[in-house]
């Protein structure tokens, strides 16, 4: 079992939900990041989400997108990207979960990708702009060496979409809230419900809900439904403007 599926199972026999806030790696350093992290581990992360920066994140909102060009500027890469999880490895067992898109992923080889980001302690990736029907050979690659594979469903998945990412995923289901990107507005109505319903019936894996969650009123809300709450976008925004990140991850930790 990956470590994502341990932290999945522990919560849910102990009657909680996982929280998985998102940071951009290398925004506004490196160094930075990994004090990022300490902090998010301290205010009860059971995941942590590692961006890793490009110049055509189709997936993310303008705040994002900021955090990526900061971390380019700086001259971030996938690889330093996985150096600075071994670097974090040499202090903590926090799962980490790379979001990355699959033009940096290709080029680096999926096969090597997927053995360095083992080898680097990752224990999962996302990869928003890479599908079920076109990721056989990178599953192949991440389940040979342990590696989770998230995959993405929406408000608009069709039937056969929810079956194709139900069994391709493993550590768990990523259902984004909205059609939109990563920093819109939460909007928690039927649909999300009769969606993850339906998620539910096909598979017994765990969902957490991402995209469009602000704040501790908005966290506990999704937690409501879902197995897990990712929040990127308003943790990624308190950075860019300079400011302490303790305080309100604790605030959303209470409220998940």
């Amino acid at each position: 079992m990956n470590d994502i599926e341990k932290v999945f199972k522990k919560l849910n026999q102990s009657g909680k939900k996982a929280f998985i806030p998102y940071i951009m790696a290398g925004d506004p350093s490196l160094e930075a990041t990994m004090k990022f992290v300490a902090e998010l581990e301290e205010a009860g992360a059971d995941i942590i989400e590692l961006g890793v920066p490009f110049s055509d994140p189709l997936a993310d909102g303008p705040v994002i997108q900021r955090a990526a060009e900061r971390a380019l500027s700086q001259g971030v890469t996938l690889k330093k990207v996985l150096t600075l999880v071994s670097a974090i490895r040499q202090s903590s067992k926090v799962p980490i979960i790379l979001m990355t898109y699959y033009n940096p992923v290709f080029k680096y080889g999926i096969e090597v990708f997927a053995e360095d980001a083992a080898k680097a302690g990752a224990n999962g990736v996302i990869i928003p702009d890479l599908t079920p029907d076109e990721a056989d050979a990178y599953i192949r690659a991440a389940r040979q060496q342990g590696v989770a594979t998230v995959f993405l469903l929406a408000p608009t998945s069709t039937e056969g979409r929810i079956n194709k990412a139900v069994k391709a995923a493993t550590g768990f289901i990523y259902y984004v809230s909205i059609t939109g990107t990563t920093g819109a507005k939460l909007l928690m109505d039927e649909t999300m419900k009769t969606t993850l319903n339906k998620i539910r019936a096909k598979t017994s894996k765990p969902v957490a809900v991402g995209f469009g969650v602000s704040g501790p009123e908005d966290a506990k809300a999704v937690a409501s439904t879902a197995d897990g709450v990712i929040v990127g976008s308003a943790i990624v925004k308190l950075i860019a403007e300079g400011k302490d990140i303790k305080e309100f991850v604790k605030s959303l930790r209470d409220a998940i």
